[in-house]
C-alpha cells in the first residue's frame, strides 16, 4: 500500500490526509461524512456488528489506518482485541464471535467478494439472524467502508506507521458538537 499523497490538501499549510483532501470538494465531503455520520448514529444495527463488518473489510483491503482504528461505540459494546483477532479467514469457527457476527461477516465477504458466497446456508444464516432493515443498514455500510479504504489507499493517504488508535464513533451532523 502506498504511504506517499497521490493528492494535495486543500488546506494550506497542512498535510495531506482524508479531510483536507476532500476539501477540494466541500458541499460532497459535507454530503460523505452525514452520510457517514448518520450510519454510526443509526442504531438499527449494533456498533459491535458494524465495527466486526468494518474490520473484516481492513484486514481484506489491507487498510493500514482501517485496521488500526477502533470506534469507541464499539469497544464499549464489548469489541476487544481477542475478538478483533478471529475476524480473518476461518472466523466460522471462532467462539469469540456470535452467530450474528459470522452472518454478518458472510454477507461482507459476498459484497466485497461474490455474491454468490450468500446463499444456502449463508442466506439462511443472514434472515435468522438479522432483520431486513439491519440487512441494508449492514449492505450500506460494507460498501462505505468498501469505499472508504480504496479512497484511502488510492490517494497514498495511509499512514507510514500507526499505532491501534480508538477514536469516537462518527456522529450525525446535526449531533456533532
Amino acid at each position: 500500500m502506498s504511504t506517499t499523497p497521490r493528492v494535495s490538501s486543500a488546506i494550506p499549510g497542512e498535510p495531506p490526509h482524508f479531510g483536507s483532501v476532500l476539501a477540494h470538494q466541500p458541499a460532497i465531503a459535507e454530503r460523505f461524512f452525514a452520510l457517514y455520520g448518520a450510519f454510526w448514529g443509526s442504531d438499527v444495527l449494533s456498533a459491535r456488528v458494524k465495527e466486526v463488518a468494518r474490520m473484516r473489510n481492513a484486514r481484506v483491503t489491507e487498510c493500514g489506518f482501517c485496521r488500526q482504528v477502533r470506534f469507541d461505540k464499539a469497544v464499549a459494546e464489548g469489541l476487544g482485541e481477542d475478538v478483533v483477532d478471529d475476524i480473518t479467514d476461518g472466523y466460522e469457527t471462532s467462539a469469540r464471535l456470535s452467530d450474528t457476527e459470522k452472518a454478518a461477516l458472510r454477507f461482507t465477504d459476498a459484497l466485497i467478494h461474490d455474491p454468490d458466497l450468500l446463499t444456502g446456508d449463508a442466506r439462511a444464516a443472514l434472515a435468522r439472524h438479522l432483520t431486513p432493515e439491519q440487512i441494508a443498514e449492514l449492505g450500506l455500510g460494507v460498501t462505505l467502508f468498501l469505499a472508504l479504504a480504496k479512497a484511502l489507499i488510492t490517494m497514498g493517504l495511509e499512514p507510514q506507521a500507526m499505532d491501534r488508535t480508538v477514536l469516537p464513533t462518527p456522529v450525525p451532523l446535526d449531533r456533532a458538537a
